[in-house]
């Protein structure tokens, strides 16, 4: 019993050691070294203060800038509640929405489906009705934090960004080029734009 017992604890320790100490630190040194920004969470800052980081997203609403895609993590873009919808594609509540039920006034049901939100999307940025409109306008991310949204989208909002600042919609539409990402690694995804690094490059001009 104690042949086994002896060296099982040794094992134990030598590996809690291993595992639970040199390796985090080694980690945690190498990124502090070689990944400084994104160790440290790629956080963005304007005149010395930190705005935000350009991982997560956060909500815009004024006229004025660049709005994100919808967020179901709490209230909005809430890092410490990060989910999606859980809603299928054909979930009649995604799709149509629903009401708040008045029997329980304590509790409010009401669900803003893509029917409207993608109503509201076009009344928002004075598209005609029937103005095909992109599907990460009018849907959250799985994590509810994504900071990009489709170049499309962005597009699509230009001409209501351009108008509330008093600006040519042609050099919104440079801007965009300019804060759009790439796909990763040449071929993953699609090209995105980040809201927040456009929005403060808005805030620059």
């Amino acid at each position: 019993m104690r042949r086994q017992l002896l060296p099982a604890l040794i094992m134990v320790l030598v590996f809690t050691v291993v595992t639970g100490g040199i390796y985090p630190l080694v980690v945690t040194g190498v990124s502090q070294v070689l990944f400084h920004d994104k160790a440290n969470g790629s956080l963005v800052e304007r005149d010395g203060q930190v705005v935000g980081s350009r991982l997560i997203g956060q909500p815009f609403t004024e006229p004025g800038y660049f709005h994100p895609r919808p967020s179901s993590a709490g209230d909005g873009y809430d890092g410490s509640q990060s989910l999606g919808s859980n809603l299928g594609p054909t979930n009649d509540k995604l799709l149509h929405g629903q009401q708040d039920d008045p029997s329980t006034p304590d509790v409010d049901e009401s669900f803003e489906g893509i029917e409207q939100r993608v109503a509201a999307y076009r009344a928002e940025n004075g598209l005609p009705a029937g103005t095909p409109v992109p599907v990460d306008a009018v849907t959250g991310s799985a994590s509810g934090l994504d900071p990009h949204i489709s170049v499309a989208n962005a597009r699509l909002q230009a001409p209501r960004v351009a108008a509330a600042r008093g600006l040519p919609v042609e050099r919104v539409q440079r801007l965009i080029d300019e804060h759009t990402d790439g796909r990763d690694l040449g071929f993953l995804g699609e090209p995105g734009v980040n809201v927040l690094e456009l929005n403060l490059a808005l805030d620059r001009l």
